[in-house]
């Protein structure tokens, strides 16, 4: 493909001289007058009409090169700069360089210099969009390889994550507690053209609203009590990446009000600060609630409803996906073998038939928790039902039972595994003050699971 060159030069005798001379190379030249003049085209160009390389005139008019400079790196990061300066000025352009140009020519440039330094500049170029097209693949590649499942339904959601992920508009991540929602974050991300920036992750739940709001949007010095010196929000961290809101439908409605401002007007304003911060970020926002019933209870408000769900992604939940649970198990025994240093090769067939007939409430998350203790059970390298738990058990899988192995030295009953399950929870109730949704984050199943697990250990009242 034909180079194209953008000369922004004030003075038109020398973009003349250059054009003449790189057309004649085999160049393709643009032409503008003033930083601002070439900022514009560059916004407006669509691939494959971009330039390929820039040759900037240091002092102008208006905007000087090294405004010009950071912009052009702003909109385009890698797209080379040359710059070009008086003799009086050679300590700019190397200072420039210091900020990311290419390499620099004096006025008047010598043709064959000129058609040198541009070539080699080109050739960068060449190598760093080769190497970030690598790297989205890698990066792409990764992420989607963490979705496990070759279902119809994961493979749709793949399919869309890969689709939306190019986009600027937000996404918002539909799914039950441990479905993977933060998973299909990092694919839509990993395929972005943000990808090269970071991805910053908050948990919305996790935080009550006055600190969600300080962790979001940062403070400055002397806020607040403790605050001796200025933070920055998730929004200023993620500033030319992506912003993932992980349990949106629990931000409090007053922050709901800071947050679509915040999306809607791109800037943010710190606590304790009057001066706005302007930031540009894409904000993804998982959920595992209707978030269209919350607003018709109105404790979510519908402009922000709307403003985040311009693209919808529905993870389906495990219970409608069982064809991927061989797959699922398998890459999960080889992580958690890995972590326990144990080693588990197979598991028998009755074993999986007792994971297919369970409804998994708690997804993913809830499998892996299962599959990890059976891994820490097992005194052999297959897993069979007697290693599950009993609420996996059904009447018609008389396998799937729990017979303990030998009697405690003492000579007194061994304690039965349901038994240890109940001391488990209890000990996850007090450990978190009987709050019931971080003692199911710390057990890592869900609400509904620990609900159903309370009520069968006569612990409902705790």
């Amino acid at each position: 493909m034909t180079q194209k060159l953008l000369v922004i030069d004030d003075e038109p005798g020398h973009r003349l001289m250059v054009r003449a001379v790189m057309e004649d190379a085999g160049w393709r030249v643009a032409e503008a007058g003033s930083a601002e003049d070439g900022l514009r085209q560059l916004r407006a160009c669509t691939q494959p009409d971009c330039p390929s390389v820039i040759l900037l005139d240091m002092r102008m008019p208006g905007m000087d090169g090294m405004q010009a400079l950071a912009a052009i790196h702003e909109l385009y990061p890698g797209l080379p700069v040359v710059l070009l300066t008086a003799y009086g000025t050679v300590g700019s352009a190397v200072e420039a360089m210091k900020r990311g140009a290419f390499d620099y020519l004096t006025k008047p440039s010598d043709n064959e210099e000129l058609k040198a330094v541009l070539h080699r500049a080109s050739e960068f170029g060449r190598l760093v969009s080769e190497n970030r097209e690598l790297r989205r693949k890698v990066g792409q590649s990764d992420a989607s390889s963490r979705m496990i499942g070759k279902s119809r339904a994961m493979r749709q959601v793949r399919e869309l994550a890969e689709q939306v992920g190019p986009a600027e508009a937000t996404v918002l991540i539909l799914g039950e507690s441990g479905t993977g929602k933060e998973l299909v974050a990092e694919l839509v991300h990993a395929v972005s053209p943000r990808r090269d920036h970071p991805l910053i992750k908050v948990n919305c739940a996790a935080l009550p609203g006055d600190l969600l709001e300080s962790e979001l949007f940062g403070y400055v010095k002397g806020a607040f009590t403790g605050a001796i010196k200025d933070k920055p929000g998730r929004f200023q961290l993620a500033h030319g990446g992506t912003l993932f809101l992980d349990e949106v439908g629990e931000l409090p409605i007053g922050l709901q009000a800071k947050l679509l401002r915040a999306l809607q007007e791109r800037i943010v304003e710190p606590l304790g600060s009057v001066k706005p911060v302007v930031t540009d970020v894409r904000i993804l926002a998982a959920t595992n609630r209707d978030l269209r019933a919350e607003v018709a209870k109105g404790t979510f408000r519908e402009d922000l409803y709307f403003r985040l769900a311009v693209l919808e992604i529905a993870i389906p939940p495990l219970r409608e996906r069982l064809d991927d649970l061989p797959e699922l198990t398998a890459h999960l025994l080889d992580k958690l073998g890995t972590r326990n240093k144990k080693t588990v090769r197979a598991v028998s067939p009755a074993f999986l038939d007792v994971l297919s007939r369970y409804p998994w409430p708690g997804n993913v998350r809830e499998l892996e928790n299962v599959l990890e203790r059976a891994v820490i059970l097992a005194r052999s390298d297959t897993l069979t039902p007697d290693l599950l738990p009993p609420h996996l058990c059904t009447p018609d899988n008389a396998a799937c039972r729990i017979v303990p192995d030998s009697t405690p030295a003492n000579g007194a009953s061994p304690a039965s595994f349901e038994e240890a399950e109940r001391q488990t929870i209890l000990a996850a109730l007090d450990a978190n003050e009987g709050h019931r949704e971080r003692t199911a984050d710390a057990l890592g199943i869900s609400r509904r699971t620990l609900q159903y697990k309370l009520k069968r250990f006569g612990l409902a009242k705790r």
